[in-house]
């Protein structure tokens, strides 16, 4: 069978970088497309894939309308010499559409309830929308869910194993404290009107949070000069070692939280969009991983309990333990799934 993947977002690569290696194990023609996105293009470099870039995308409403009809061009092109069986992406509105103008079957993955807009311009189109379980909506019969998360499809236990070094990199120990922070640029269609810290916010919580470890940011958009030298400088592959041994996560990103979440460190998700995601809601409320908060001041006075908490990393451990053991492995259901899919 030939299967195209589309990624848009670096935690795509991370999505699906299991699930390709499982359908090319099996056989299965894999084509991937891109987009130039962050360190999209560098993760699927990383990991030794082949890909077809189908572009940069653009900012703003006006931009991002522009973009659909030449993101759409770009991947029908692409699809129509590869000619797949099955194409597939997270809520990806160019999937569905080439999907449909080609007459081949396509596979919509997302957890993101609030982004409207992609949505509408997705779901009528799609063949199939897989959500994790904690999903809000009821999308109706090309609906299914599944008990897990996203991110569990490359932080499952079953395919990550933190590596130390990473922390040689970083001239760090196991012993040392450090805290990672995530920045957002806010300009994603679902999140144009959000947003988290202020300049301002963002100051005080360095100026706070460096009293009680060594401080990363990884950021979106540019930094204030006075923050530039805590930014991290690691290749990307390598972010969940670091957030794995990291004593906090707090941030503005929410795959960052989660992902963090997942790996049993604390994790502070700092966002006007707290409220309206099924997976932070059970994070939060059944498993105790996350915290989440709208105003940054809030979540900098959560920080400092934390971090003055010695035993925070093993309580946050068997929390762990627990949604590993409810949660299934969501790299062998979207494998079998695509496999399976009808087409």
């Amino acid at each position: 069978m030939k299967i195209l993947v589309d990624v848009g977002h670096p935690a795509h690569v991370h999505f699906f970088k299991n699930v390709i290696r499982n359908l090319e194990n099996k056989g299965h023609e894999i084509k991937i497309t891109a987009r130039d996105k962050e360190v999209t293009l560098k993760l699927l470099d990383a990991y030794g894939f082949k890909y077809e870039c189908r572009g940069k995308g653009y900012t703003g409403i006006t931009g991002k309308i522009r973009g659909i009809f030449e993101m759409d061009y770009n991947l029908y092109k692409t699809a129509r010499k590869f000619k797949p069986d099955i194409l597939t992406g997270i809520h990806n509105p160019y999937v569905a559409h080439v999907g449909k103008l080609l007459r081949k079957r396509s596979i919509t993955f997302t957890d993101t309830e609030h982004a409207k807009l992609a949505n509408i311009l997705t779901f009528p189109f799609t063949d199939l929308i897989c959500t994790p379980a904690c999903f809000r909506d009821d999308l109706g019969k090309k609906h299914i869910k599944y008990n897990g998360y996203h991110e569990l499809s490359y932080l499952h236990p079953n395919y990550f194993k933190p590596d130390p070094d990473v922390l040689d990199e970083l001239h760090l120990s196991k012993d040392d404290k450090f805290i990672v922070m995530r920045f957002v640029s806010w300009d994603a269609s679902h999140d144009i009107g959000h947003g988290g810290f202020t300049i301002e916010a963002k100051l005080k919580a360095v100026d706070e949070l460096k009293k009680y470890g060594k401080l990363f940011i990884t950021s979106e958009t540019p930094l204030p000069k006075e923050l530039e030298k805590y930014r991290l400088n690691i290749s990307p592959e390598k972010i969940h070692d670091l957030l794995h041994y990291a004593a906090l996560y707090i941030g503005e990103g929410a795959t960052t939280a989660t992902e963090a979440a997942i790996l049993g460190t604390p994790s502070i998700y700092i966002s006007s969009l707290v409220n309206t995601m099924g997976n932070f809601d059970e994070l939060e409320k059944k498993y105790g991983l996350v915290y989440l908060f709208t105003e940054p001041e809030d979540a900098l006075n959560k920080a400092k309990v934390i971090l003055t908490d010695k035993n925070i990393k093993n309580k946050w451990g068997l929390k762990r333990e627990k949604l590993l053991k409810d949660k299934i492995d969501v790299t062998s259901f979207i494998t079998e799934l695509i496999i399976n899919f009808k087409i």
